[in-house]
């Protein structure tokens, strides 16, 4: 595979060749005969044959192959890039998420590896970049910007600018990922800005929810050429207007796509794309991957010609990836095959010229898998004290700061709520939908563990026990939601003996688990069996009277503080428009 940051150098020899073919002199390897061609240049569909050659496209016209394949006028769309994407939210390791998304037209991916790297520093994503290695899939990386995310939560490593610059020369390593820590930018923090001139030649890519008027022109000013949290429509367009890419994100937990489509103009068109962000596992089994955003996006009302552009040419232009991203002489022949426009429906995708999927599934299943690489990995699991001591909460004053989940958004709210007491105690009320949220940190030493953190939240709407899991963004401490402590207790329990993963406890023990040996964020089993095991604690969860539709993804960014308004690290509540710790009472 190609997996140099522009495109694969050609020698003489293939040059030739490729000049010979485009002429017409010579035959080419292979041939897609009567061929509806998507040019996402243009917005034309083009009725040619496409000639594919070492590799590359030739061009359009009349051509001959050595193989032929007859498309009956079934269309052609360049390889798809997701431009922004977090792979252990998948849940999958490298090998099994190609074999997921590649089926779907996918031939690209920008990761964002800040997840492992939150647990286990430069050493996860150094594995991670290896395991990605050898795979019918493309990976290109933006190294993390925020190890750990704020100051406001200790993470499992510290990643400084001199720790990103041992990585930085690698031909796949595109640039700094999402500079979260905006108010750290507008501080003019030093460790901050030593990364973003670090990646100054490079690219910074943004993550600023919220941000306008002079704060906004202050942090573009630093270089940040794009932003994914943006989620209301005159701020999208603020941010277009001030130049920065508009990665449009259309993931599991936060789906953005109708609210920002108007920004999509004849004018700015170029300058937006689409991203997921987080992807479910389950979506990306049942609803697909960047193919499911196309589609949504021309149910939507969109041209599907440039809802393909914004999949395919914007992020290879964004990114400088070259030759990538269109079908045009030269470039690297990764493509897919839909018997329709709309929907699109790969039945064929290739990759360098060959066919890696038909009809669904992989062509081959003999790349080189380099899990043990991650699976010789630990997972840390510091924190075992989980007696409900620890977490009970004395009533400090009558009225308590809830978070509010809202379903479908990674926002939330900041509630002011009367608490409930008994014997002196704030506790749960599953009758008001209020919980109790608790944070164990993963890292702390064994010995003298830092007291959890402990907060309230509605939204979830269990009637009874508890939901645990080791995948809380980004610092990936360990969450649990409950209607009781006791329920809490068993479901950390779980997870603690697992060495990381989901739970679901009630009154009679454990009824659902899912190990995630790797880093405490991922599986090594196949799409189809992950499902299956996250399916089965999500309907555990229902079960308890959870309205969610994805109970532990709204359980993972609970734990995020730099997503408005209130969130909980594993030093408490953080006021996020703040930026600060606050108490739990008022």
């Amino acid at each position: 595979m190609v997996c140099e940051r522009h495109a694969a150098m050609m020698d003489g020899e293939t040059l030739a060749d490729l000049i010979a073919v485009a002429r017409g002199t010579q035959c080419a390897e292979l041939c897609l005969k009567n061929a509806r061609l998507i040019n996402v240049w243009t917005g034309e569909v083009l009725s040619q044959d496409l000639a594919v050659h070492r590799g590359r496209l030739v061009g359009w016209g009349t051509y001959q192959g050595l193989q032929e394949i007859p498309l009956n006028g079934a269309y052609v769309a360049p390889g798809f890039i997701d431009a922004h994407l977090h792979l252990e939210s998948t849940l999958l390791c490298p090998a099994e998420f190609a074999a997921a998304v590649v089926p779907h037209g996918t031939t690209a991916v920008v990761l964002d590896p800040h997840e492992i790297a939150n647990v286990l520093g430069l050493r996860g994503v150094r594995a991670l970049i290896q395991a990605c290695e050898g795979l019918p899939l493309d990976f290109f990386f933006m190294l993390p910007s925020c190890v750990p995310a704020a100051p406001l939560d200790p993470a499992g490593a510290v990643l400084r600018a001199a720790d990103l610059q041992t990585v930085r020369a690698r031909s796949n390593v595109l640039g700094l990922a999402e500079m979260m820590n905006f108010p750290g930018v507008l501080a003019m923090d030093p460790e901050v800005l030593d990364k973003i001139v670090l990646f100054q030649d490079t690219l910074t890519d943004g993550h600023c929810p919220g941000l306008r008027g002079l704060d906004l022109n202050a942090y573009i000013a630093c270089g940040i050429h794009s932003d994914h949290e943006t989620t209301v429509l005159e701020e999208a367009r603020e941010k277009l207007a001030k130049g920065l890419a508009l990665m449009i994100r259309e993931g599991s937990q936060s789906k953005d796509l109708a609210s920002l489509l108007d920004a999509v103009t004849d004018t700015t068109w170029p300058r937006c794309l689409f991203v997921s962000d987080d992807r479910h596992p389950t979506d990306l089994l049942h609803e697909g991957h960047m193919d499911a955003i196309v589609n949504r996006a021309t149910a939507l009302g969109m041209d599907p010609v440039r809802a393909v552009a914004m999949a395919s040419w914007n992020p290879a232009h964004l990114f400088g990836l070259r030759r990538r991203g269109a079908l045009a002489p030269g470039y690297i022949a990764d493509f897919s095959v839909s018997p329709t426009l709309t929907p699109w429906n790969p039945v064929m995708v290739f990759k360098d010229g060959r066919l890696v999927s038909s009809n669904g599934c992989l062509c081959e299943t003999t790349f080189t898998d380099k899990n043990a690489l991650l699976e010789a990995l630990p997972s840390p699991m510091a924190d075992r004290n989980v007696e409900v001591e620890r977490f009970r909460v004395a009533a400090a004053g009558r009225n308590l700061r809830v978070i509010g989940v809202r379903e479908g958004s990674l926002i939330t709210d900041h509630r002011i709520l009367p608490a409930t007491v008994q014997d002196g105690l704030a506790v749960c009320d599953p009758s008001r939908d209020l919980l109790k949220v608790v944070v164990f940190n993963r890292y702390s030493g064994s010995e003298a563990p830092e007291q959890p953190a402990v907060g309230f939240v509605q939204g979830f709407g269990l009637k009874e026990g508890a939901l645990a899991a080791t995948v809380a963004h980004d610092a990936h401490h360990l969450i649990a939601v409950g209607a009781s402590d006791e329920a809490i207790s068993r479901a950390v329990r779980a997870v603690v003996e697992s060495r990381g993963g989901f739970c679901v406890s009630h009154s009679k023990g454990v009824v659902a688990r899912m190990p995630l040996p790797l880093a405490g964020l991922m599986s090594v089993e196949p799409l189809d069996r992950v499902c299956a095991a996250l399916e089965e604690v999500t309907r555990a969860a229902h079960a308890l009277g959870s309205r969610l539709r994805h109970p532990f993804m709204a359980l993972s960014f609970l734990a995020l503080p730099v997503i408005p308004a209130l969130k909980i690290s594993s030093r408490g509540l953080v006021d996020v428009e703040r930026f600060a710790i606050v108490p739990l009472f008022v």
